[in-house]
């Protein structure tokens, strides 16, 4: 799996740094699906090779504008590209009302049908390729996070079991391999009973606002990639006496190193860290404070960066 990160900047845009949006793309490199459409992540894809109509699933976070705002216009132009292939909306059932006003009251009809879903009783989701499960986080609204599972990556035949039944070698292997059902002696072969994942499975776990780490223990355990929002450095948190509901990079790379987690990217970084590492604070203050409690892979998201993992494990 990819990521590639489409805003992230805290609360507010900078000229740096849009606002939060995360892309999780499938290994295949053709369907993927969005954590959080802050305003102007329809803007952030045209600069990327993500198509609207591939989009297989939105999942949102929690209420707050900088992480939903985007959500109408994107919806808008997915609707005027021409698709037509039904989307799961997973958000916050608050905002249901809101989505369908907004295009309602700007008479936005959408070509596809678009499927809302409460994420508080979501559970899990999935497709034929990801399974997508909750975690509940603590902001000062309630939160979500999400964890991403591969489903049979990278599907190879199971030879063995096509032999032992008989089934011959030739057009009907290449239908099952290409993950179309076949019918041999009258009786129909469905593809997924043929295919077997050649590698094991996947996880990424995508977090936004959450200022308590330690509720992702459970799900973090051999997970590949944690991707968490690291809105302060700890010093600020100090001078004020206040979290806001948000970690610092120290809190969330002590919890990934106590975890073990593999590769750590840190995301959603408050307008007051400037890039220019000469002025104060800035980004390298966060990246610094981070690398301080943690010796695993450290990546600080960059918007439109794409981050591929290895078949060593390892997010680069």
């Amino acid at each position: 799996m990819d990521l590639q990160f489409l805003g992230t900047s805290a609360g507010v845009p900078t000229k740096a740094r849009n606002v939060t949006g995360t892309a999780v793309i499938e290994a295949t490199g053709s369907h993927w699906y969005l954590v959080d459409c802050g305003e102007a992540t329809q803007h952030q894809l045209l600069h990327t090779s993500l198509s609207i109509r591939d989009l297989r699933g939105v999942f949102i976070t929690h209420v707050h504008g900088d992480h939903c705002f985007g959500l109408p216009g994107l919806l808008a132009s997915a609707g005027m590209s021409g698709r037509t292939e039904p989307l799961d909306l997973i958000t916050p059932a608050a905002l249901h009302d809101w989505i369908r006003l907004s295009l309602a009251v700007s008479q936005t009809f959408l070509t596809f049908e678009l499927r809302l879903l409460a994420v508080e009783a979501l559970g899990t989701w999935h497709n034929d390729n990801i399974q997508v499960s909750t975690v509940a986080l603590s902001h000062r609204v309630p939160s979500h996070g999400f964890v991403f599972t591969e489903i049979n990556p990278e599907p190879r035949l199971d030879i063995q079991r096509l032999d032992a039944e008989g089934i011959p070698r030739g057009p009907l292997w290449g239908e099952l391999a290409h993950g179309n059902p076949v019918v041999h002696d009258g009786r129909r072969l469905n593809p997924q009973d043929y295919l077997r994942a050649s590698r094991p499975a996947r996880r990424i776990i995508v977090c936004d606002d959450n200022d308590t780490p330690g509720l992702l223990a459970e799900v973090a355990k051999d997970v590949d990639v944690l991707v968490h929002e690291a809105t302060f450095t700890q010093p600020l948190i100090e001078r004020t006496q206040a979290t806001f509901g948000h970690s610092t990079a120290a809190a969330v790379a002590q919890f990934a190193e106590q975890a073990g987690v593999k590769n750590l990217v840190l995301t959603h970084f408050s307008a007051r860290y400037q890039p220019n590492p000469q002025r104060s604070p800035s980004i390298a203050d966060v990246h610094q404070e981070a690398l301080a409690h943690y010796r695993g892979n450290l990546i600080l998201a960059q918007d439109l960066r794409r981050y591929h993992m290895a078949r060593d494990g390892r997010l680069a």
